[in-house]
């Protein structure tokens, strides 16, 4: 279920984007929210994910999904991450600490977990 949160760590760039309708079979999709629940990933070693940038130069995701009739579907989605300073250095310093975890030994995805938490103030 990591590809769910993943996805509701993501908003619409414009709900008047919805509701969407597959072309093939004609099945709606009311809400971004309906469109990742059901729609299948298009294969399950494939995110589906691909970064891009609008017309604004703004950072957005394209995701790809595939309907439940097997037509590939696309929507835009934009990362509601803070873009501050000092978000952006915690950023940074979470990029250089991770592989130094990895250097000590821990799997990669136990490491962004323990850090992940370090931020979050769950660790003493």
């Amino acid at each position: 279920m990591q590809e769910q949160l993943f996805f509701e760590g993501l908003r619409a760039l414009a709900e008047a984007a919805f509701p969407k309708h597959c072309a093939c079979c004609g099945r709606v999709f009311a809400t971004a929210h309906e469109f990742i629940g059901q729609t299948r990933a298009m294969r399950q070693d494939v995110s589906g994910l691909k970064q891009s940038f609008d017309d604004n130069n703004v950072a957005i995701v394209e995701v790809y999904r595939n309907c439940l009739c097997g037509s590939t579907l696309m929507d835009f989605f934009s990362d509601r991450r803070d873009r501050s300073e000092p978000s952006l250095r915690r950023r940074q310093l979470f990029e250089r600490l991770l592989p130094l975890l990895q250097e000590k030994g821990m799997e990669r995805a136990a490491a962004r977990d323990y850090l992940l938490q370090v931020v979050r103030g769950q660790l003493p």
